[in-house]
């Protein structure tokens, strides 16, 4: 069983002699008690390991004094068998369904990343003449389209460190924060004002990562203020932001593989301004845009469907688990 904080309590049985770190707990089963009854009675008890764990560390984790005083539902041993039977059988058709799901989402990734390649490299005319692109990733273009240099068609403008407030004041707007902006459910909690108009962004705005992990990661902006890691994307008019929104998936790739600074990656701006683009007429790109925003969306609520379905069979096996190491669930011995 693993103490340390970000996997505590994890576990699982071994099956074969293994050597142990300081992080890991071996637990030794006595002949009163199955090895894999004791699995699921750990896995039941999993979310209460937090509380013993050690907060003065700062990596907090628990000891083996807090292992070995663990009280255990202790039924007689063919009853443990009989439970460890009975999930051992509930927990692998509900895993199964899990798979066939997880390879769903993976499918249905798949086809959302083919169609925006297909749509944002050919277009929607699929009858139109090509040419050839002379970049790798793009390929063969529609005649008519250009390859542009990031440079050539746009700008960015960094974020600033401002001055913030928990609470909102005249005038003052969200400061924009990663976690606000990649989530629509989560609520701003920090204000900020700046006389400075280029720092003010809308929802009709991009937003690129300029430090840290998710450098290069572009963003659908919200109205507020960007903030000292992030940058605004200002286009200019005969390029769309709608349309360059989907090619932001290979730029992001492209800027994470050559980040500029030691310790705290940052954007590398000469890849960023060199980066090439495929660039149809602006209503072309309009429509492109649009025919990728209804084909997009409708695959990703397919996919936020099944990842419901996915939270649903894992909230049933842990309640499964639960009620049956707990006897909620009777189990008999056949």
């Amino acid at each position: 069983m693993y103490g340390g904080f970000g996997t505590i309590g994890k576990n699982s049985i071994l099956k074969k002699e293994s050597t142990i770190n300081q992080s890991v707990c071996a637990i030794l089963p006595t002949r009163y008690f199955n090895p894999t009854y004791i699995l699921y009675f750990l896995k039941y008890f999993r979310n209460d390991w937090k509380l013993f764990a050690d907060g003065t560390r700062k990596d907090p984790n628990i000891n083996q004094d807090a292992v070995r005083n663990l009280f255990f539902i202790n039924p007689p041993l063919p009853e443990q068998i009989a439970i460890a039977n009975y999930l051992n059988t509930k927990t692998k058709a509900i895993d199964k369904k899990l798979g066939l799901l997880e390879k769903k989402i993976g499918y249905y990734r798949e086809l959302r990343k083919s169609l925006i390649n297909e749509t944002v490299t050919k277009g929607l005319n699929k009858n139109v003449k090509l040419k050839d692109s002379r970049i790798h990733w793009i390929g063969q273009i529609p005649d008519h389209w250009e390859v542009r240099r990031f440079k050539s068609f746009a700008k960015t403008i960094k974020g600033k460190n401002l001055n913030t407030s928990d609470f909102y004041f005249e005038n003052s707007l969200p400061l924009l924060s990663l976690e606000y902006l990649r989530n629509e459910n989560v609520k701003f909690d920090t204000f900020a004002f700046s006389s400075d108009k280029s720092l003010r962004a809308t929802k009709n705005d991009l937003i690129i990562v300029w430090d840290g992990a998710a450098v290069g990661e572009i963003l659908k902006a919200k109205e507020g203020y960007i903030s000292s890691t992030i940058a605004k994307i200002k286009f200019q008019k005969r390029v769309s932001s709608r349309f360059f929104y989907f090619l932001k998936d290979t730029l992001d790739y492209t800027l994470k593989q050559i980040p500029t600074g030691m310790g705290i990656p940052h954007l590398n701006p000469t890849v960023l301004n060199n980066f090439p683009c495929p660039i149809p007429p602006l209503e072309e790109q309009i429509n492109i845009a649009k025919f990728l925003e209804k084909k997009v969306g409708l695959i990703e609520k397919i996919i936020a469907n099944i990842q419901t379905q996915i939270t649903t069979f894992k909230e049933l096996r842990e309640t499964l688990i639960n009620d049956v190491v707990t006897g909620k669930i009777k189990v008999t011995q056949d």
